[in-house]
């Protein structure tokens, strides 16, 4: 049996079971028009490949399936409305050359994160928070078309023996998705969307991650050569402030960028983009992020820049870190600065490394200057809850002295977030490292009453 199949046959039987419980579920909405729409549909993709038509040009293709579909309605279903009409024939377009009924949703710059719960629930995130739309897919098979549609062209695949998949979408957006039999509710996919026209640090400013006085603050720090990670929880933004953080590393340098599905924006010319490769259909030839760091270090790096730690390759990134590759940026999930720290002595057990705990803090210690916390409060906004310096060890225990604290101060009455952010009073121990090279931050930025 074909995996469609067995998908098909998993939601029948889930209906079936959900009867017999005396629950009614509710079925995937039919459309009225599914039959015209699957006929005409094959019909445009063979008149597509006699016509002489530009597909590189995804806007002028989309016009161009649009006409032909408004002519073939008119001629054969001249009786539906026209409203109906021009809807079929943007979704067609849409099946044809896009990202079927979510398309809109992905074209909409106030939506941030797409949720396709199975065919028939999709939600989406805006403005901070969840909504469930009125888009449907026809079928569980239509869903997993659209999602072959988004792997296949990068090389990656998904069905049973591999039923989950990270992916992107050509502008950068994040794609997760999973199949049954792990998914009960039938294909699922996420997307995190990301900006046509990424955020700026203005933009940061303006929407109140952060203060003009911490931007200049971590400005200082990336030009200064600094290790830094960003550590917050799934949402909170951190591939966003990594984006900025590596804005402001100098254009002449040299720097290689590590991810597992290519995300990061960089301006500067110097780039080289690496992406991790999982294991084909023979369960061989996976390319993990640990290889890349390692390997990046043999390419002459000025600059490092792993998208997020998740594993081994965290001791990889230490040591490099360790050896003369100052200026490294990184990102990992924590719900603290100090949570992050037991979670990279976690992953460098996970490199299979039989070292002491001491021994791995030692390393964690002198390799990491600066931890940035970012949080993802719950009206929906993103803030750099903590800047905190990582000092060296007292025995056993790894020192943290937070230099900048976002307060927060209750809600208004619309449900927002207030706070303010706070200097501790504390300078950090590596001004003098940022002195050699150059930059010399005023006292009074360390002073809680300029924020």
């Amino acid at each position: 049996m074909s995996l469609l199949a067995r998908l098909e046959q998993h939601k029948a039987t889930k209906s079936e079971q959900g009867l017999k419980n005396g629950k009614t579920l509710d079925p995937i909405k039919k459309d009225p028009h599914e039959q015209l729409k699957t006929s005409i549909h094959k019909r445009i993709i063979e008149e597509l490949k006699e016509l002489a038509v530009d597909k590189d040009n995804p806007e002028n293709l989309s016009t161009k399936i649009e006409e032909m579909v408004l002519d073939i309605l008119k001629e054969e279903a001249d009786h539906i409305p026209r409203l109906d009409r021009l809807r079929i024939a943007k979704e067609i377009a849409d099946d044809a050359i896009a990202y079927g009924p979510i398309t809109p949703l992905l074209n909409d710059p106030e939506i941030t994160e797409v949720m396709v719960n199975g065919p028939d629930k999709v939600y989406i995130e805006k403005s901070g928070r969840i909504e469930l739309t009125d888009v449907y897919f026809r079928n569980n098979s239509h869903v997993m078309h659209i999602i072959e549609k988004i792997v296949t062209p990068l090389g990656r695949r998904i069905d049973e023996s591999s039923p989950m998949v990270d992916a992107r979408l050509p502008d950068g957006s994040r794609v997760n998705a999973v199949i049954p039999p792990l998914a009960l509710n039938g294909p699922t996919v996420t997307i995190r969307k990301f900006f046509k026209d990424p955020l700026t640090t203005e933009d940061l400013v303006r929407l109140g991650t952060l203060t003009k006085q911490i931007l200049g603050f971590l400005e200082a720090c990336v030009k200064g050569r600094l290790n830094i990670i960003v550590s917050g929880g799934t949402g909170s933004g951190k591939t966003t402030t990594l984006n900025i953080l590596s804005s402001f590393i100098p254009d002449d340098e040299r720097i290689i960028t590590i991810e597992d599905a290519a995300e990061l924006q960089l301006r500067q010319e110097h780039v080289i983009t690496l992406e991790s490769r999982p294991p084909n259909i023979e369960g061989k030839g996976a390319v993990t992020i640990r290889d890349l760091v390692r390997n990046a270090l043999r390419m002459r790096p000025d600059r490092i820049v792993v998208g997020e730690v998740r594993s081994g390759e965290a001791l990889d990134m230490l040591q490099a870190m360790n050896t003369g590759h100052d200026g490294s940026l990184t990102t990992g999930h924590a719900n603290s600065p100090r949570d992050m720290l037991s979670r990279l002595e976690t992953m460098v057990l996970m490199a299979g490394m039989e070292l002491p705990v001491k021994a791995i803090r030692e390393q964690i210690s002198s390799a990491v200057n600066l931890i940035i916390h970012q949080s993802r409060m719950k009206d929906g906004t993103r803030k750099i809850t903590h800047i905190t310096e990582v000092q060296g060890m007292e025995g056993d225990v790894i020192v943290l002295q937070d230099i900048y604290v976002f307060k927060q101060e209750g809600k208004d009455s619309d449900g927002r977030i207030k706070g303010r952010f706070i200097a501790t009073g504390i300078r950090p121990k590596f001004l003098e490292k940022l002195e050699t090279h150059g930059i010399n931050l005023p006292f009074e930025l360390f002073n809680p009453s300029i924020l």
